[in-house]
């Protein structure tokens, strides 16, 4: 995060000028503003996989009582 010492605040890296000044008081920022910041890809975690199986298994289970109760 680019860190102005003189407004004593964290910008975004959208947030500050092309030439990586501070909006507020046009100092130059400390951090990396013409450095293009590569995306975090966050990868879903195996947990969550684990809870959509036993869900699907849970309807699944019900659907099957469900048809068994109109025969």
């Amino acid at each position: 995060m680019p860190w102005c010492d003189p407004c004593e605040k964290n910008w975004t890296p959208t947030s500050v000028g092309p030439d990586g000044t501070c909006p507020d008081c046009g100092e130059a920022l400390e951090g990396t503003p013409g450095v293009e910041h590569q995306p975090i890809v966050h990868k879903t975690p195996w947990h969550f996989w684990v809870g959509v199986a036993v869900a699907g298994a849970y309807l699944a289970w019900r659907a099957v009582q469900g048809a068994l109760l109109l025969f």
